[in-house]
């Protein structure tokens, strides 16, 4: 056996980090007061982002990213979705990049052992590979106007990130599909100056049924998702996913295999399923992945209206941010309230380097699912 033949010593290496060097500064709106007043409610929404965003406290003239909740210009459930869904006009196939044809794609370890490419070329050629197959929004400065846009919720929002320069994930609304009628649970990001750069329809529908707790069944209206979502803009790549995602590990482990520094996830966890699984999923997605988990939920309705005859949804709220150690490093609780944090590059790198979990997966055993076809 030549030198060149043998086995490498390792079966994985830890792909580039996609992260701007400055800390960034995020904000996360837990709203409440969500009504049956569409317009009261994007109102609001506007306010308060206007009042984070004026007593945050920027660092210098960093660009600060801002994180709406789920379902947050609707009250949230199967009855209402259809009544708030609004038209996007087709700009989920404009800002979306055709997925390539799955193909294999060289593990960098093995690349590098045989000595074709160094460690640093190996990792990088395999991340763009992956690019390719799974793409990522807003990559380049890829964007799209709203302005002409039938959807009166995502110009608001594209107003307002042009309006305060901040990047804006704008939770998650209903979308209709003009063409085919189906329903979605759909995330927006825009940019800081108000373009559109990414989407991702929820790809897990919350369908679970807990007798005498909780019953919920998102397909009964909504259609899935067919796609996991990573996009890149001036604060460097992120994954996007929305709730009942976080409960699936591939949509982190992928984008982490991308070069996200964190996943984003607008979500509403309820009273039943948060208390047990809400900061534990966090935890672990941040900790599997060495990157930060940033969550935005809805505030909690009160009592009355929980139990008024409207039926609020009972959400959790306690919006959090987990370090990529896998330890909350701010929390709220469940009224309304603004989170303030910081994201550093260097805790990233630092955890990475102490436990090099990326380059000791064993995917000569089982498969790394990013490149897995």
């Amino acid at each position: 056996m030549t030198t060149s033949d043998k086995a490498p010593v390792f079966h994985s290496l830890g792909l580039p980090l996609q992260l701007t060097k400055r800390p960034i500064d995020l904000t996360l709106i837990q709203l409440g007061q969500t009504s049956t007043d569409k317009q009261s409610n994007l109102d609001h929404a506007r306010q308060t982002v206007r009042r984070a965003v004026s007593k945050s406290g920027s660092s210098g003239s960093n660009t600060r990213l801002v994180v709406l909740p789920e379902c947050w210009n609707s009250p949230y459930g199967v009855h209402f979705f259809d009544t708030y869904a609004e038209d996007f006009g087709g700009l989920y196939e404009r800002v979306k990049s055709p997925l390539a044809e799955r193909k294999p794609i060289a593990n960098a370890a093995h690349v590098a052992a045989k000595g074709d490419l160094d460690e640093v070329q190996a990792a990088t050629a395999q991340q763009e590979a992956l690019v390719e197959r799974w793409t990522v929004d807003g990559l380049n400065g890829r964007s799209v106007s709203v302005g002409e846009s039938k959807s009166e919720t995502l110009r608001m929002m594209s107003d307002l990130s042009k309006e305060l320069g901040i990047v804006l994930v704008g939770g998650s609304i209903p979308e209709r599909d003009a063409k085919t009628g189906k329903l979605y649970n759909t995330a927006s990001v825009f940019n800081e100056h108000g373009d559109l750069i990414s989407l991702h329809r929820k790809l897990h529908l919350f369908d679970i049924d807990i007798p005498g707790k909780m019953t919920f069944q998102e397909s009964k209206t909504l259609t899935a998702g067919d796609r996991i979502t990573v996009f890149e803009c001036s604060l460097g790549r992120f994954g996007l996913a929305i709730c009942y995602d976080l409960r699936f590990p591939e949509c982190a482990t992928v984008a982490a295999r991308l070069g996200a520094g964190a996943m984003i996830y607008p979500g509403a966890f309820n009273t039943t399923t948060g208390p047990r699984s809400w900061e534990l999923l966090q935890r672990g997605r941040a900790a599997d992945n060495q990157i930060y988990i940033v969550t935005c939920s809805p505030a909690r309705p009160t009592q009355e209206q929980i139990e008024g005859p409207d039926k609020a949804y009972p959400t959790y709220g306690f919006s959090m941010v987990v370090d990529p150690w896998g330890k909350v490093i701010h929390s709220l609780d469940e009224k309304e309230n603004v989170l303030h944090a910081q994201l550093a590059r260097d805790d990233v790198e630092e955890v990475r380097k102490f436990v090099p979990t990326s380059r000791q997966r064993r995917f000569d055993v089982y498969p790394d699912v990013s490149s897995a076809y």
